[in-house]
């Protein structure tokens, strides 16, 4: 009887796994999600992130070296969620902040105010490409580049999601 029911649950969860695969399939791959308080959350493709606006962004590489990356603000995205910035990122809104995360797990944390040109002339984008060519294979498809800051912590590899959360 046990080893019925046991085999009866397996087969249940193996036919779930393969349907659950076969719709995977089925739609196109969802790279990149924005989602926590805001008030459209996004699940953009690749051809999704193709369509928003892109900058180029001139730094210093982890060996010193100048490097060239292309991709979009993440203050972008956010508006595109409808996240407020500007006049809006006062009072309650200042709690925000948005947790980036990679596909390892890995995470890091930026307060609104550091995304928004109202308060800073800095530009934090998720690249896409590096020196003209798509990035390699260790940096995933998407990959947060902070110009100015000494230590790249924060420059999170193989991104897959935007959360915005309130302290």
């Amino acid at each position: 009887m046990f080893r019925r029911r046991f085999l009866l649950a397996f087969s249940c969860v193996a036919l779930c796994a393969s349907l659950a695969s076969a719709q995977d399939k089925q739609s196109p791959d969802v790279w990149l999600t924005v989602t926590g308080e805001v008030t459209h959350p996004l699940k953009l493709t690749a051809a999704d992130f193709a369509k928003l606006a892109h900058q180029k962004l001139t730094t210093k590489d982890t060996d010193g070296k100048p490097v060239t990356f292309e991709g979009v603000a993440l203050v972008e995205l956010l508006q595109a969620a409808g996240v407020g910035f500007g006049e809006k990122l006062r009072g309650k809104n200042l709690e925000l902040f948005l947790v980036v995360e990679a596909a390892d797990g890995y995470k890091a944390v930026f307060a609104l105010p550091e995304l928004d040109p109202a308060f800073n002339d800095r530009t934090i984008i998720l690249a896409e490409t590096r020196d003209g060519k798509p990035l390699a294979e260790a940096e995933g498809h998407w990959r947060v580049i902070v110009p100015d800051e000494k230590r790249h912590g924060r420059w999170v590899r193989k991104v897959i999601s935007l959360t915005v959360r309130r302290a």
